[in-house]
């Protein structure tokens, strides 16, 4: 599926002294842990609902080719999902907190993900790497800054995303 093209002359900005106070808050208290929670529910067949803060349920399906209704993006996509938003709002503000006017934002991912030992269900007679192998983003950004600039922008954003983060390194995972 092919994202809605839209133009504009500028990304509609977020406030800036809002993200001032964000900063400075976060330097004063650096310390600080936000816990966030989810609550997945099953509805039959391959389809979740997912419960956020008190937001509409967020439905995550798998494709007819996992044996899904294709109502939903799968889990995999949903990552993929998360990582782009995570990377486009750290893009977006500190173009904000930069002064730099952003024109144009859009990231492009693809993920390589062996799926033949499906929910451990399929192929087992190898070790497999379970998850992404290979993930690539590809940002397009036009702003008023120069290239260089904009790089250096892309890889602060990168550096502290909590979502690229999270897929770098090894996480606490309790499953009970």
């Amino acid at each position: 599926m092919k994202p809605v093209e839209t133009s504009c002359t500028r990304l509609d900005p977020i406030d800036k002294a809002g993200l001032e106070e964000l900063i400075k808050s976060g330097k004063a208290n650096p310390n600080v842990i936000k816990t966030l929670k989810c609550k997945t529910i099953a509805e039959g067949r391959f389809r979740h609902a997912n419960y956020i803060r008190n937001l509409p349920a967020y439905i995550v399906d798998e494709p007819p080719t996992l044996l899904g209704d294709d109502t939903a993006p799968n889990p995999s996509e949903a990552v993929l999902a998360a990582l782009g938003s995570c990377l486009a709002v750290g893009i977006h503000a500190n173009a904000i907190a930069q002064n730099i006017v952003i024109t144009k934002l859009e990231l492009e991912l693809e993920g390589d993900l062996n799926i033949t030992a499906v929910w451990g269900t399929g192929d087992l007679s190898e070790d497999k790497p379970l998850g992404f192998t290979d993930i690539r983003v590809k940002v397009v950004l036009e702003s008023n800054a120069d290239e260089a600039t904009q790089k250096k922008l892309i890889a602060h954003a990168t550096k502290y995303s909590p979502v690229a983060n999270t897929i770098l390194r090894v996480v606490n995972l309790e499953v009970s």
